[in-house]
């Protein structure tokens, strides 16, 4: 028995230890979070280091507005939907834009079907519009292959999860915002010229998405 307890005590510490979804990363921010001004609609971004890096790389995007990043960088879209409750439902925002699927596609946290990246995303969706927060779906950047895992083909299965994503939008009055048609280059990868490694935008790439997102959020806010 007590070489039982022993073993379920380590097993417990190092399942807490790892934090599997990070929850901890934001739990300060969360707690300190200042209510939105009056006259203020919160927006949160829920993504992974697409999301995460645009705060340090293009810092004006969110200077003086009520955008709340709640990216991490390297997360799949399980990780995602464990810390939803906390790193959004909880902050109670206006809306909530989700970039998300890319590090499922490499294999992050082990091998994923586009079924199961699929359910997550719409799994997140579902959960925001039950707690009256607007959604905003975004298309998956392209890429044509990973940095830190190469030869996983990426370019078509970003295809066919863009249209996934894109189709649940349309049936259910979801905004789909398109960053990939803005951003592909002729061999369904990420233009040169808004990327330096193929899979993360540099400071070009976000100020090309930058007017797609207000022009969503706009939208999604205009919606009864």
């Amino acid at each position: 028995m007590k070489n039982t307890t022993l073993i379920y005590c380590i097993l417990f510490m190092r399942g807490k230890a790892q934090d599997w979804p990070n929850l901890n990363k934001y739990q300060h921010e969360n707690t300190n979070l200042e209510p939105a001004a009056a006259g203020q609609k919160r927006i949160v971004f829920m993504g992974d280091s697409i999301t995460e890096f645009w705060t340090t790389i293009n810092p004006e995007f969110f200077t003086g507005k009520p955008y709340v990043n709640r990216g991490i960088s390297g997360q799949t879209t399980p990780q995602m939907l464990v810390r939803f409750r906390a790193d959004v439902i909880a902050l109670k925002p206006a809306a909530v834009i989700i970039l998300a699927g890319i590090n499922d596609i490499a294999g992050n946290t082990g091998p994923a079907t586009l079924d199961m990246i699929k359910n997550n995303i719409f799994s997140m969706a579902e959960l925001a519009k039950v707690n009256q927060i607007k959604v905003i779906l975004c298309s998956v950047l392209p890429a044509l292959d990973f940095p830190w895992k190469p030869n996983q083909n990426p370019a078509e299965k970003v295809v066919t999860l863009n249209e996934l994503i894109k189709n649940y939008a349309a049936a259910n009055a979801i905004v789909y915002l398109d960053y990939y048609s803005a951003m592909v280059d002729g061999r369904k990868g990420l233009l040169t010229t808004y990327s330096n490694d193929g899979v993360h935008p540099n400071k070009a790439g976000y100020q090309v998405m930058a007017p797609l997102a207000e022009e969503a959020i706009t939208k999604v806010l205009s919606k009864k």
